[in-house]
């Protein structure tokens, strides 16, 4: 009578099959994150414009995310099926089963609730283009992603080693694809750094300028200079252009008005996603172009009155 012993899960199979999932569950949902901002800067929501993501984060941590996490996980699945193929006992190891089923529950638990989530929208009246896209994108995505583990259950990636290369080379044109698109969205590190600085560049003149404001309405006089607004005692020092060190540019044009100037490096944009949206920056309008920009600012004695002695 022949006894069959089932086969040992070791520490390298089960950090192997644990590293796979976590990498393809992050790799998914970055590439859903990623797919909706573009549909959202495609099918821009006007009732939401002002409330768009700082310097697209989303966008760049799907873009790292996928950078770093989706070769891992073709690596380890490979690794996985490498293993396999020279020891096939290990397609019953109850690490692999559970990984597996645990994946095609979660994927299938999530299509099930989009397609909910569709055809309630729908009852509702309220399908717009943006939000089918949206839920076709999860569709797509899980649902390849549910079909490739049903297909793991089979055996077939490791069978047929040429098909599950192919697959592996068109999802990887997909999220290459998808992370390069990024890049004509948010713009590259670079410019991102420009924007950041130009940023910086708008709210030291915001703190200038409040700052000559109180000192108007302390001494109904508007400073000569920006050294007049240094004040060892309130630790404020007037900022000087973050990425020169220069000072900024300040004119006295009259007891009550004044003119704060900037040389700023990129052109600010209400539609760019890489800007952040400052509802104080729209009503002071700080909005600017390249090069030297000049902001002309008249102080109203009723709406800010002087102080009392």
């Amino acid at each position: 009578m022949e006894t069959t012993t089932k086969p040992k899960v070791t520490p390298k199979d089960f950090f192997l099959w644990l590293g796979a999932m976590v990498a393809l569950y992050v790799s998914a949902t970055s590439l859903i994150l990623l797919v909706h901002k573009y549909i959202e800067v495609w099918y821009p929501d006007m009732a939401l414009v002002g409330y768009s993501d700082p310097y697209s984060g989303t966008i760049r941590f799907s873009i790292a995310s996928l950078i770093v996490l989706f070769p891992l996980f073709v690596l380890l699945m490979r690794l996985v099926h490498s293993e396999i193929r020279k020891i096939p006992e290990k397609r019953e190891l109850w690490v692999r089963r559970w990984m597996v089923f645990i994946t095609l529950f979660v994927a299938g638990a999530t299509i099930a609730g989009d397609l909910i989530a569709v055809i309630y929208t729908f009852l509702e009246g309220d399908l717009t283009t943006r939000f089918l896209l949206k839920a076709l994108t999860i569709l797509v995505v899980l649902g390849g992603g549910f079909w490739y583990y049903l297909e793991e259950l089979k055996g077939t990636w490791e069978t047929k080693e040429g098909l599950s290369k192919l697959i592996g080379g068109v999802v990887a044109l997909v999220v290459l694809v998808s992370v390069v698109s990024g890049f004509f969205i948010i713009g590259s590190p670079a410019e991102a750094r420009l924007e950041k600085i130009d940023v910086q560049r708008t709210t030291d003149l915001q703190n200038i300028q409040w700052q000559v404001v109180n000192f108007w309405q302390l001494k109904q006089a508007i400073p000569a200079s920006l050294d007049e607004l240094n004040d060892p005692i309130s630790g404020f020092v007037v900022p000087v252009d973050p990425d020169t060190g220069a000072t900024y540019i300040y004119e006295r044009t009259s007891n009550s008005s004044f003119k704060l100037c900037a040389v700023f490096s990129t052109a600010s944009d209400a539609t760019s996603l890489t800007m952040p949206r400052d509802p104080y920056m729209v009503d002071q309008n700080w909005t600017h172009g390249t090069g030297e920009v000049c902001f002309d600012r008249t102080i109203d004695p009723e709406r800010y009155p002087p102080y009392t002695k």
